[in-house]
């Protein structure tokens, strides 16, 4: 059985997560941090972009603040008749936006963009002038709300979790101001892979011509629709609450769900949410309501493996430990249609059990199939036409 839920699926919704206060710091090697803050607003869909980033006038922010991994944090806002859509994304840009990559990150349930903080750092080491977009799903950063009702819109289907990811992408190219997206690599682990295989089948034109390639993390079609029994024994038995943000983090670390302590320190406050339950006494509690996602469990993952094949791109499947592969998989793989890689050494959490070694195979998965650094041989109309013998 796969260990897709092992760990991906853990966390509980709400509106407010303890996030660090935004604080000061200089990121790390930044090359390109494009875009002032600003916000904007009309009366058209996309109603106001806002652009969070550090401020020079405070001191240095600890080690786990979201500042030391990304260049900014934008909230983008898309609202119509029907719904009022404020996303949030965490972005490094790219130093060339014509050049790029763009690794554009979506996380697993109940999870947030965090979860890919410490690999983006790694990334940027391997390819300086690459950037980097995380996104968080609806309520796992983002919300949506109904435009009348003002109340969360509770959708979590595979396709509407996917309209939302290509807004995001689309509100950030315009926030940007790119006329056109970088060359894109989608990264999507647990229910982030069956969002990108999603997209990656299926892209509008803008992505079409700018998508080099999809990369799934650690969920595979057949061993995951198994796991979806196990679902609701797995969330009733992790805690419900911590004392301290420091609890969790020691729980992540010690019941293995997370194993490294710097990926968990940066990732793990922003799952939680505080509460008030006495006068002088904070606990914490899980951002997202895993349980009110149940109703769309086998969407996310039916037909999965083949759409992965029929993606319009390269395609990279990484998995942790002994995962198998089902049968449609298991033919692809040996027609060639995708690289495998499997990592014995880390958990469900792929990036942030080793983040620098799944760095080293994104850098590598991009750079053998980056599509502008091909030299095609010249025409033989051409050679004709210069006079040349063919």
């Amino acid at each position: 059985m796969s260990h897709l839920f092992r760990a991906s699926l853990e966390t509980a919704q709400s509106p407010s997560r303890p996030k660090p206060t935004p604080i000061a710091v200089t990121p790390l090697d930044f090359d390109d941090q494009s875009s002032s803050d600003s916000s904007a607003s009309s009366a058209d869909s996309f109603a106001s972009i806002n652009t969070i980033r550090p401020s020079s006038a405070e001191p240095p922010a600890p080690p786990s603040h979201w500042t030391n991994y990304y260049a900014q944090e934008l909230f983008l806002s898309q609202d119509n008749d029907d719904q009022r859509a404020r996303y949030h994304v965490y972005i490094t840009p790219p130093s060339d936006p014509k050049k790029g990559p763009l690794f554009i990150c979506h996380h697993g349930a109940g999870v947030t963009g965090l979860s890919f903080a410490v690999f983006a750092r790694h990334i940027r080491k391997r390819l300086p002038h690459a950037g980097v977009l995380s996104l968080e799903a609806r309520a796992h950063g983002s919300t949506v709300t109904g435009s009348k009702s003002g109340e969360a819109i509770v959708d979590f289907s595979l396709e509407t979790l996917a309209a939302d990811a290509l807004s995001m992408i689309s509100l950030t190219q315009q926030k940007m101001g790119w006329s056109t997206l970088p060359p894109v690599v989608l990264i999507g682990h647990s229910l982030g892979g069956a969002i990108t295989t999603r997209i990656a089948a299926s892209p509008p034109p803008h992505l079409l011509t700018a998508l080099v390639g999809n990369c799934v993390v650690d969920v595979v079609e057949g061993s995951a629709v198994e796991a979806l029994g196990h679902m609701r024994t797995y969330l009733s038995s992790r805690p419900s609450k911590f004392p301290t943000t420091d609890a969790a983090i020691q729980w992540h670390l010690h019941s293995r769900t997370i194993r490294s302590k710097e990926s968990a320190e940066a990732s793990v406050p922003a799952l939680l949410r505080s509460t008030m339950p006495g006068e002088f006494q904070t606990s914490y509690t899980w951002l997202t309501d895993l349980q009110a996602t149940s109703p769309w469990w086998p969407d996310w993952f039916t037909n999965m493996s083949t759409s992965f094949l029929a993606g319009r791109c390269a395609k990279l499947l990484i998995l942790a430990g002994t995962d198998r592969l089902d049968k449609t998989l298991m033919i692809g793989q040996m027609q060639g249609k995708f690289q495998l890689v499997v990592l014995p050494e880390a958990g469900h959490f792929v990036q942030e059990d080793v983040p620098e070694r799944m760095a080293g195979l994104l850098a590598d998965f991009f750079t053998r199939n980056d599509r502008s650094q091909m030299v095609l041989p010249p025409k033989v109309a051409d050679l004709i036409a210069q006079g040349k013998k063919v």
